[in-house]
């Protein structure tokens, strides 16, 4: 938030003096800096793309950092008059601002969960209460505690495991989205040396000693599935998937029942989902329907039984059925799996809001009910 604030202030700052010539009574500042040019060509299709400036992007070079230094010290001067009005806007922001606060709890298994921020501090404190909202607060990870002697840091997975002993996270300290995973005992607040680099989604299996993450390319495509067991070396993980196509990313992530893991596979236009029993995380993953080009289904489970939304009838996932209880979903176009039927009753819809916890985005859809696979 502070950050964000920060932004805004400079931002108008910018703005300000952009719309006010400089006075007679400032000083006069040096000219900007000028980057060097240094010709490079990338041959890229049949094509020659110029980037004279391409050199800016080596991060190990030391020129690189001398020049940004100079374009700061440019800017630090160019705002000096400003500084005044700036703290006059940054006071302001923040007096509208609740710097103490807690988020809404959420229950997932027998803890309520939540996130709170303190004044003064720049990161999120994450914790949770058992049983009732009136028990004793248990910290799971503070971010503040993770930023210490860190120029940067960011959380990007979290997710605790079945038992509620084990916290699976991840952090970067690079400011590249790069993340690294991280396991922590909650029982006794240490982390574990289990570890994993650049890595996306993260998953537990039911047996609590299992977790399945994804790992990103040099693209920072997510295209690998891994499995670790725990006290392992992440060197010896196996791959469990790897999506060749370039167009598509991986995902996976806990079904609402909790009882199966699931892996998608996403380009812009298309998906396709794969499933595993979560308490037989070396068991077999077995497919909801091949891809199809410009199809996007989305899977779920729910009690018995799969959910399944799609746009195969349109760009808005308008959902329809007029298929009864007897009959395999073909206007669905999901024959490839065995014992997928559609409950009865033309055309119902069931409205789905799923949380997914920090990092993630909370979703909300209509899903088409199907029996279990």
């Amino acid at each position: 938030m502070k950050k964000f604030i920060a932004l805004m202030f400079v931002a108008a700052s910018t703005v300000l003096v952009a719309a006010n010539p400089r006075r007679s009574d400032q000083p006069a500042h040096a000219a900007p800096p000028v980057a060097n040019k240094i010709h490079t060509e990338n041959h890229i299709h049949g094509g020659t793309l110029v980037d004279d400036y391409r050199w800016l992007r080596e991060k190990s070079n030391p020129e690189v950092a001398q020049y940004l230094e100079t374009e700061n010290a440019y800017t630090d001067a160019i705002m000096k008059p400003t500084e005044p009005l700036q703290k006059k806007l940054y006071d302001e922001m923040v007096s509208h601002i609740k710097e103490t606060d807690v988020n809404v709890p959420y229950k997932d298994g027998g803890y309520s969960y939540y996130s709170r921020v303190e004044a003064g501090k720049q990161y999120p404190i994450f914790a949770r209460k058992k049983a009732s909202l009136d028990a004793a607060e248990q910290i799971t990870l503070d971010v503040n505690a993770l930023a210490q002697g860190e120029k940067f840091m960011a959380l990007g997975a979290y997710d605790v495991s079945e038992d509620g002993n084990l916290l699976a996270y991840s952090t970067d300290n690079t400011g590249f989205r790069q993340y690294r995973l991280h396991v922590r005992d909650l029982r006794s607040g240490k982390d574990l040396p289990d570890t994993a680099e650049k890595t996306g989604s993260i998953v537990w299996a039911n047996d609590n000693q299992t977790i399945f993450y994804t790992v990103e390319d040099a693209a920072k495509r997510q295209y690998r599935l891994y499995r670790h067991k725990l006290g392992t070396d992440s060197k010896n993980d196996e791959l469990v998937y790897e999506e060749k196509d370039e167009r598509f990313n991986i995902g996976a992530e806990k079904s609402r029942s909790r009882k199966y893991i699931l892996l998608v596979s996403a380009s812009h236009t298309t998906s396709e989902f794969r499933y595993l029993d979560a308490g037989n995380p070396a068991g077999e993953w077995k497919l909801v329907a091949p891809r199809e080009q410009d199809v996007e289904y989305y899977a779920d489970h729910l009690g018995d039984r799969f959910y399944i939304r799609t746009n195969d009838k349109g760009r808005q996932k308008e959902l329809e059925r007029n298929c009864s209880r007897t009959r395999r979903c073909d206007a669905l176009r999901f024959r490839a799996i065995p014992g997928l039927l559609c409950p009865g009753g033309a055309r119902e819809r069931i409205a789905a809001a799923h949380h997914r916890g920090p990092g993630q985005r909370h979703k909300a859809a209509h899903r088409l009910p199907g029996t279990n696979l």
